[in-house]
């Protein structure tokens, strides 16, 4: 037998990396190697070898540069943490945030309890944190408690952004610095306290970090709060089963999926028996919600109606949703069968960022903000630096030109229609061409530099096929 059910990993599996040298991006991809001119060209001995006691040593250069972004991030958007937003500056000047704007939508400048007082139109672990943020910033300075609010969420965001940093630090040991791109991606500055998304991407990471690490147990009760944080996890739920079964390791699989399935439920419970209509307020909202900015369907009303980049619905909301749902599910099937019947088993991380690619292409919803789920899977499917570049320009792009359009929405001078639906384009296309050249790794796998690397899939230590042992090794 191959262990359908087992859960436990042998110690010849433990070691999750091949010994050597850390990898030097400086040497070996060519975007970091051209800028590394700017400090004095690429890796040379002296630094191959250098002693042993030295301060900068890549953990705290990560560290740092993680630190001066979100520091960045802070600053951007500080023009709007007073909340008193005349002249439309949160369009002019960039700094809108969710988080600001649902201090009085949220009714938490009122001291409501989420749920239970006000329905929340986000799942219970953003809400719980809503209301443990809030409800302090209320008490201590009553309705002016806002920017108190805004600042505190902001430190949290940040503990979970640098927490997400160390976790993508260690699922690539001897690859140090791919977490520098998580660290230093450009969108980061722009949508890192836009909503709370940062939470469910750190909470996503330590989930693999404990897969990869073999430990079923504790991935099911992460991958449960990740959940209960933001719904976007539940689709890494796929591209497991699906490795799972091929590599005849379900056993693990369905472990982890059980437990998070509980843990979710667990989370969830309380407000479903005492604070249903509150709870489903999530629910509601995101089947009724009509097309929004940006996404495919935005694109195809401009290219097939006359109301162009007007936020009026197209269509019947059932429909729309049929349509994404139809769409989404084909892509979905195309993925499981590309982890299926590839000569070589992709890696978790590859289908993982795919799918998540996938909901969002094929969407009716596609917030600024949702970048920040595919930035840490982006890093772990590919971790080179052109596409991943080009895919955060046509981010940024997008980024600008919707407060350009929002602008104009709100009866200033802003940016024409077709100069956001081509940032629309853009960000589509970036992104599609970099999930292309996941696609063809995964089918040549000689072009994947992790599995250069490990030799193997680093985060899949639970699908290693358990090895027979013989009745005269037992006994011996």
């Amino acid at each position: 037998m191959t262990g359908m059910t087992g859960t436990s990993t042998p110690s010849a599996h433990a070691e999750p990396a091949r010994r050597g040298a850390p990898d030097a991006p400086s040497m070996t991809d060519p975007i970091v190697g051209t800028f590394s001119q700017a400090i004095g060209g690429p890796l040379g001995r002296h630094a191959v070898n250098p002693p042993r006691r030295r301060f900068w040593i890549p953990p705290r250069v990560i560290l740092l540069s993680a630190i001066l972004m979100f520091a960045a991030a802070w600053l951007q958007k500080y023009p709007c943490a007073e909340g008193a937003w005349i002249d439309h500056m949160q369009y002019t000047q960039f700094c809108y945030s969710d988080i600001r704007a649902l201090w009085g939508a949220e009714h938490l400048d009122r001291g409501a309890i989420p749920y239970f007082e006000y329905p929340v139109e986000y799942p219970v672990l953003t809400g719980v944190l809503m209301g443990a943020l809030g409800l302090p910033s209320y008490y201590l300075l009553g309705a002016a408690g806002g920017t108190l609010y805004w600042h505190l969420t902001a430190i949290v965001m940040f503990m979970f952004g640098l927490g997400g940093v160390a976790a993508m630090y260690r699922l690539r040991p001897t690859r140090p610095w791919d977490a520098m791109m998580l660290a230093v991606a450009p969108t980061m500055v722009f949508t890192a306290l836009v909503n709370w998304d940062l939470m469910p991407a750190a909470l996503t990471l330590f989930f693999l970090l404990a897969w990869s690490r073999g430990k079923p147990v504790a991935a099911g009760l992460l991958f449960g709060v990740a959940i209960a944080a933001k719904f976007y996890p539940l689709l890494i739920a796929g591209p497991l089963l699906v490795l799972a079964f091929r590599h005849r390791r379900l056993g693990p699989a369905m472990l982890t999926t059980a437990i998070a399935a509980g843990t979710w439920l667990a989370i969830n419970l309380p407000f479903i028996l005492f604070a249903r209509d509150g709870w489903l307020r999530f629910f509601e909202l995101n089947s009724e919600r009509p097309i929004d900015w940006g996404t495919l369907w935005y694109v195809l009303r401009h290219f097939t109606t006359d109301d162009a980049g007007s936020p009026i619905p197209w269509g019947e909301a059932g429909l729309v949703n049929l349509a994404y749902l139809l769409l989404f599910v084909v892509a979905c099937a195309a993925i499981a069968g590309l982890g299926l019947f590839a000569n070589t088993p992709p890696r978790l991380a590859q289908l993982v960022f795919l799918v998540v690619a996938a909901f969002l292409l094929s969407g009716k919803v596609w917030s600024q903000q949702y970048v920040l789920w595919l930035i840490p899977l982006a890093v772990l499917a590919r971790p080179k630096w052109r596409a991943f570049l080009m895919w955060q320009v046509g981010e940024l792009c997008y980024f600008f030109a919707f407060y350009g359009v929002l602008l104009r929405a709100s009866g200033e001078t802003g940016v024409p229609e077709w100069v956001f639906i081509t940032a629309s384009l853009a960000r589509m296309i970036t992104l599609a061409v970099l999930c292309g050249l996941v696609v063809r790794e995964i089918l040549d796998p000689s072009l994947d530099v992790v599995r250069d690397e490990y030799g193997r899939d680093p985060d899949g230590l639970l699908f290693a096929e358990v090895p027979r042992v013989s009745a005269a090794a037992r006994t011996a």
